[in-house]
């Protein structure tokens, strides 16, 4: 692609003519720039892309975009720019002939909920045969494909770079996890969204390289609900939060919830075990005024939440209602209370979560009370280089609603799991616990001792497949530890 055609519709300054180059890629990591590539400096958190300019320089690049001065050769083209991250935006659409605008596009932001509750919609499509992708905390998947993603919503040339593939694909919807960081960091500056969904608003990601207080927080999440071109907005309308979120909406909000007032509602919810697996049952009612039974395999009031948003987006698409509820009880989302049937324990359930702050696992543990487990044991740690509130909290839970709670490592990084888990073991009121640092004994001392009628939760990882230890992510696969530990026994 000529770089003036590129670069066409960027804002910059420049202090000589652009010339006639061809540019075949966009790069922001210096080890992939070459002589046919465009550089662009994003400033990261840990590091600065302007710093790496001359290394790009020396690999071959010779087309720079910059919000910060650089010194380069003198053959060297610098494109300034006011916000090198919104500009990697829209040159990462450009030169993959915006591939967004070509799918229908379907956002999900909150705090809880994003991943099961896209994964429900993308299960639906999935199993009706409706050529669909799913981007998000569980990674990309589309046609028989998956990809590892580092973030809920990857960089904004990577997301790009996967759409042109899924419209070469034949993917007619998307359904991707908008994270506020994503929402902070323009990853999905300019993408055209048809359906876009607010779950619900907690505080977490609040602090050390995320956000500096709630009010940043949540004024990220809003952003997206004022995007042009939107359809369809979607808002869980019990949320406190919740008008606070549409209120500069940009389409027509469509509610959800268990209010008397939600276009969308729940009622009648009731525990029930579905498959084996603790889930739940309730009343659906419509816009319409039709009400409809529904089974899910996932347990809680929140579980409610996510299905119900996830009918009412399917209804937007034109799905029929029936079908909808049909697919959705045999939906599984990895890593979101995932069971797992180990034949050596067939009376005791074990489930891999994704819970990792104090809000989330509550939700889990009060909603598995409702099956009355002879006792509820819990497996969890909290990930390392983040605030300690969030060890205060998952302990301060856990402390409350578990019978038994084993202390281990999640993603130490750089810390100590030692020091972790004492933070986390400073909220417990009573000594019911048990301190493992090793996640992989602790899982195994899990499965040693169940007993019939256990429930034991392993929180914090989820999907991951990996534990990231000293700037080293190491594979760590709970569901292959919990088999073979169970084939020894």
């Amino acid at each position: 692609m000529k770089l003036s055609e590129l670069i066409r519709d960027l804002a910059y300054t420049c202090s000589r003519p652009i010339p006639d180059a061809e540019i075949t890629y966009i790069c922001h990591d210096s080890r992939k720039a070459g002589p046919d590539a465009l550089f662009v400096c994003i400033c990261g958190y840990v590091s600065d892309g302007h710093s790496y300019a001359l290394s790009a320089y020396s690999n071959g690049a010779r087309v720079f975009v910059a919000q910060k001065p650089l010194s380069l050769p003198a053959d060297a083209l610098v494109l300034y720019v006011p916000d090198s991250r919104l500009a990697l935006a829209k040159l990462a659409a450009a030169i993959n002939d915006h591939p967004a605008d070509k799918l229908h596009i379907i956002g999900i932001t909150g705090t809880k909920g994003k991943t099961t509750t896209a994964l429900m919609i993308h299960g639906v499509l999935e199993s009706l045969a409706i050529p669909s992708a799913y981007i998000g905390t569980n990674g990309i998947d589309f046609s028989g494909r998956h990809y590892a993603t580092v973030n809920s919503t990857p960089e904004s040339l990577d997301l790009h770079e996967y759409m042109a593939q899924m419209v070469e694909c034949g993917i007619r919807y998307v359904v991707m996890e908008v994270s506020s960081q994503a929402l902070k960091l323009h990853r999905v500056y300019g993408i055209s969204f048809d359906t876009c969904i607010f779950t619900n608003l907690y505080p977490d990601h609040i602090g050390g390289v995320e956000h500096a207080d709630m009010e940043e927080y949540k004024s990220c999440k809003k952003m997206l609900f004022s995007f042009p071109g939107i359809k369809h907005i979607l808002c869980n309308a019990d949320d406190p939060e919740a008008a606070y979120m549409v209120e500069s909406a940009s389409a027509p909000v469509t509610t959800f919830g268990k209010g008397k007032t939600c276009d969308w509602r729940g009622s009648r919810v009731k525990a029930e075990i579905c498959h084996r697996v603790p889930g739940t049952t309730f009343t659906c009612h419509t816009p319409d005024g039709l009400t409809l039974p529904v089974q899910i395999p996932f347990p809680g009031d929140y579980s409610v939440y996510n299905a119900l948003c996830a009918l009412a987006v399917c209804d937007k698409l034109g799905i029929p209602l029936e079908d909808s509820v049909a697919a959705l009880g045999h939906v599984r989302v990895k890593g979101r209370f995932e069971p797992v049937f180990l034949p050596g324990r067939p009376d005791t359930t074990f489930i891999i979560d994704y819970a990792h702050n104090g809000a989330s696992l509550r939700a889990v543990l009060e909603s598995l009370r409702a099956y009355k487990p002879r006792r509820l044991i819990c497996l969890f740690g909290s990930v390392g280089d983040r605030t300690q509130m969030r060890r205060l909290e998952l302990g301060a839970v856990a402390s409350e609603l578990c019978d038994l709670s084993i202390l281990t490592s999640d993603n130490p990084g750089n810390e100590s799991p030692d020091q972790i888990i004492a933070d986390i073991a400073a909220a417990f009121t009573h000594d019911r616990y048990v301190s493992i640092p090793d996640r992989a004994e602790a899982i195994a001392w899990a499965v040693k001792q169940a007993k019939k009628g256990d429930v034991i939760v392993l929180a914090g990882k989820g999907h991951e497949t990996y534990q990231y230890v000293r700037g080293k992510y190491l594979p760590f696969s709970e569901r292959e530890i919990l088999m073979e530990v169970d084939k020894m026994l």
